[in-house]
């Protein structure tokens, strides 16, 4: 074993208080290169690989993309609120445990569930504990998620991306997960601000006018959400796919095409979300007036997913 030299490391205190900051790439090989990480599971990415920008996705022969485990700095990072409000925090995620995803902001949201179960699964196994409380009951119960199965429902689920209405055909596309953590950021601002103005405090005239103002900018975030998916609407033997036409149009249409345009887009969203856990309830909870059966979210919320 060798000795230890409290002089080199005095010096290798002071000089580097963040090793990982002052990091430079050695020109040697790294005898521990063989002890790094290595991909404990592949994943298909439920889109097939399909609406991702030009050069922001390597796929792979089989189309299968290697999934390593979270590094510790992976782990502290999914720790920081405001990296993982904003999105920063599964994007950084993504590009350290699935590299060949090279932008992660630009892939299609219908993605990032699976990716994030895949890395949960390299990480810490294919089991999840969630925990629930039966319908009339007080005491909450853990229950097992097998992670496999969900990950095996994606390769059965299929993007629809285009419909028919009123003698039009449209094309949509999933929102990039830049897109949705922006539209997710902005109706968590309303939803705050709205919480904030719902108490006895205000004057009733100025409580009706922020309502009013918060429910106009939630409108605007669901119209706009709407009309980024769409990509172009054919019209006889026209396609039409400026974006001014586009917007012009939707703001103009009937209520009866734009209801059946955001139904198929809920539709869309909801083939890729992952369904609650359907429970039996046992003989205490049955006691306390619980059903024989009920259902048990699944939310792979970033903030607890991976705790």
């Amino acid at each position: 074993m060798p000795e230890f030299n409290p002089e080199q490391f005095k010096q290798n205190e002071g000089n580097n208080i963040n090793p990982l900051l002052n990091q430079k790439k050695s020109s040697k090989p790294n005898p521990l290169a063989g002890h790094f990480r290595q991909a404990k599971i592949y994943i298909t990415l439920p889109s097939g690989g399909k609406y991702y920008p030009e050069n922001s996705l390597e796929m792979t022969e089989t189309g299968e993309l290697p999934v390593m485990p979270m590094t510790a700095k992976d782990e502290l990072a999914l720790k920081t609120p405001d990296a993982l409000l904003s999105g920063q925090a599964t994007v950084d995620l993504i590009h350290s445990c699935i590299p060949n995803i090279k932008n992660a902001w630009g892939m299609p949201s219908l993605d990032i569930d699976a990716c994030l179960i895949a890395i949960r699964m390299a990480s810490y196994g294919e089991h999840m504990t969630v925990s629930a409380t039966a319908p009339n009951t007080k005491t909450p119960i853990d229950y097992t998620v097998d992670l496999r199965q969900i990950l095996d429902r994606y390769s059965n689920a299929k993007f629809i991306d285009t419909f028919e209405t009123q003698d039009l055909v449209v094309t949509i596309r999933p929102l990039t997960y830049k897109e949705f953590s922006k539209v997710s950021m902005q109706t968590f601002e309303e939803q705050r601000i709205f919480a904030l103005v719902n108490n006895d405090k205000i004057d009733e005239d100025e409580k009706l006018k922020q309502f009013n103002t918060t429910f106009n900018k939630l409108r605007d975030i669901t119209l706009g959400m709407v009309i980024n998916s769409v990509v172009s609407i054919k019209v006889g033997d026209d396609v039409v796919t400026d974006r001014n036409h586009i917007v012009e149009f939707l703001e103009n249409t009937d209520k009866a095409f734009f209801k059946a345009l955001s139904d198929h887009i809920e539709v869309q969203k909801k083939e890729f979300q992952v369904p609650p856990m359907e429970v039996r309830s046992n003989e205490q909870q049955l006691e306390e007036g619980a059903p024989e059966t009920f259902e048990v979210p699944i939310v792979f919320d970033q903030s607890n997913f991976f705790a």
